[in-house]
């Protein structure tokens, strides 16, 4: 892996066609995300848009002034009481591999993150027999926390899912200011699973 030699900035909505693009390449051609359809630009916008009331991170990484790579942190279960547990996404276009994206990507995530008071950060890596998101998670101080077998089919093929989870700064509720976690701050509970762009490298 090479140094990074470009930019990582919050994302626009203007970003968010490149955005698309980039996960549709996952979806039409991989198992990394289980999702079968690809969302629509309109999709991504609500995610952006959803994620900003939670105070939670939407960046984008540029390469020459393009956008190659996207991350972001979600809320991890709808239930109030996992407001402070967050899960990321990190996708890179496949040509951007192996130059520091992903790890400038998801180092920005997790400071982010711990600015807005999360304790913790999953991340449910699909089983594609590339271990480069594994690496990358472990790299940056995640550890395992478990291994679910043939929870997904897709083309053609069942796959499984690796969990794993890092602890970030201490949380609000560590210090006694309790409420609210960023995970539903302003948007009351969050969607369900189902809308809305899927979790990639965060959740398949």
């Amino acid at each position: 892996m090479t140094a990074f030699d470009g930019v990582v900035r919050p994302a626009a909505t203007a970003d968010m066609r490149a955005v698309a693009d980039i996960y549709t390449h996952y979806v039409r051609h991989t198992v990394a995300t289980f999702e079968e359809t690809p969302p629509a630009v309109a999709d991504w916008e609500r995610k952006l848009g959803d994620l900003a009331g939670r105070r939670l991170p939407f960046l984008v990484a540029e390469l020459s002034g393009r956008v190659v790579g996207f991350a972001y942190a979600s809320p991890w279960r709808p239930k109030p009481a996992y407001r402070y547990t967050v899960e990321d996404t990190v996708y890179l276009t496949p040509e951007a591999a192996g130059r520091g994206l992903g790890s400038a990507l998801l180092e920005a995530v997790i400071a982010r993150c711990a600015e807005a008071g999360v304790r913790r950060m999953i991340s449910v890596v699909a089983d594609t027999g590339s271990e480069a998101s594994l690496a990358l998670h472990r790299r940056l101080g995640f550890t395992d926390a478990g291994h679910l077998a043939d929870v997904g089919f897709k083309h053609g093929r069942w796959v499984g899912t690796f969990l794993l989870q890092r602890t970030l700064e201490q949380g609000p509720a560590d210090q006694g200011q309790g409420e609210p976690g960023p995970a539903n701050q302003g948007q009351g509970e969050p969607s369900p699973a189902n809308q809305g762009p899927a979790d990639g490298t965060g959740r398949p």
